[in-house]
């Protein structure tokens, strides 16, 4: 008889939380390229809104299914209430000041500041996908961007192991002050699941309990 028990990985689980379409696609698309370390299992939840982010990061967390739990979204524009919302919420989960900090990996104003820096250095100053969609067709041929499904497909095949280094060397540029349009701490992201090291993930623990 066929032994039915579960093959256990050892990889480490991570999972991360992201804000809706495109960030789930994004990260999606780079889990497809195979680009991170191999030492890492990543499963991707889409929150399907800013507004359900910590609903979704305590469910996760609480689950213990996983190593460790990221955010993965967009401050939007001044004053960045529902950010800032998020933030709170997790650091009132955990009960420790400014631990958000150590869990989201945000974009100011949106993802598309990442997306965009596989093709260009330029900054995106709005989150507007109007404001943006001339900027995506330059470099995709995607017209008249709306952030629809098969937009959001159609781009990021655009996306490749080959212009993964150009988008890591631009975000190493940036500024990681999130008051800051154009700022992004996606090399922090990029850094963990780059590395075969996996002490981050013990050190992000260690600020937990």
């Amino acid at each position: 008889m066929a032994n039915r028990l579960p093959r256990i990985s050892s990889k480490h689980k991570v999972c991360i939380i992201c804000e809706g379409n495109e960030e789930y696609k994004y990260l999606e698309r780079l889990r497809e390229l195979h680009v991170w370390n191999d030492i890492y299992d990543i499963s991707l939840v889409n929150a399907e809104g800013n507004g359900n982010i910590p609903a979704r990061y305590q469910d996760r967390y609480q689950n213990g299914s996983y190593e460790a739990v990221l955010v993965f979204c967009d401050t939007e524009k001044k004053p960045y209430e529902q950010y800032e919302d998020i933030k709170r919420k997790i650091n009132e989960f955990h009960g420790i000041d400014n631990v958000a900090e150590e869990i989201v990996i945000f974009a100011n104003p949106c993802t598309m500041q990442i997306v965009s820096k596989h093709w260009t250095d330029e900054t995106i100053k709005s989150p507007a996908k109007k404001v943006n969609a001339p900027l995506i067709e330059k470099f995709t041929g995607v017209k008249d961007y709306k952030g629809k499904a098969a937009q959001i497909d159609k781009l990021m095949k655009y996306v490749t192991d080959a212009n993964y280094d150009t988008m890591r060397n631009n975000i190493c540029k940036a500024t990681r002050d999130e008051k800051l349009v154009g700022s992004t701490n996606f090399n922090k992201l990029i850094s963990y699941l780059d590395s075969c090291d996996s002490t981050w993930i013990t050190t992000l623990n260690q600020v937990l309990e």
